[in-house]
């Protein structure tokens, strides 16, 4: 009889379900070569040409459910990890295997140093406001 009364051996908690650890989705791989344009609110929008993600074999369960979700609506990385119940590390990572497939593309938020100055967009709301 095992550990748990009942004859089974589980190799898994009953409440917490199968165990798969994150480099198995990733292939052992940590980062992505596209991996450094992917913060948390970057946003990912699936290509128009993409086609059907499911006949592609090379493809994981993973890549093609975020193919679908950012099909349905762009979906920043953070929420994406959020949907699918994934650490965000594992979503940069496969995020930057269907950017290199072309199979999505990220929009990076502009970054705080480039918006313009509060000042000068209230200037010219006043500039405009005198007309």
């Amino acid at each position: 009889m095992s550990a748990d009364g009942q004859g089974r051996n589980h190799w898994f908690d009953d409440e917490a379900g199968p165990v798969v650890r994150p480099y198995a989705m990733t292939r052992g791989r940590t980062t992505s070569a596209a991996q450094h344009r992917l913060d948390l609110i970057a946003v990912v929008v699936t290509e128009p040409h993409a086609g059907d993600p499911e006949a592609d074999a090379s493809l994981s369960p993973e890549h093609v459910d975020i193919v679908g979700l950012c099909r349905e609506a762009p979906q920043s990385v953070a929420e994406l990890a959020a949907e699918l119940d994934l650490p965000v590390g594992v979503v940069r990572v496969l995020v930057g295997d269907l950017v290199d497939e072309d199979l999505v593309h990220v929009n990076r938020p502009v970054p705080p140093a480039e918006l313009p100055d509060e000042n000068i967009l209230r200037d010219v709301i006043s500039g405009l406001r005198a007309l």
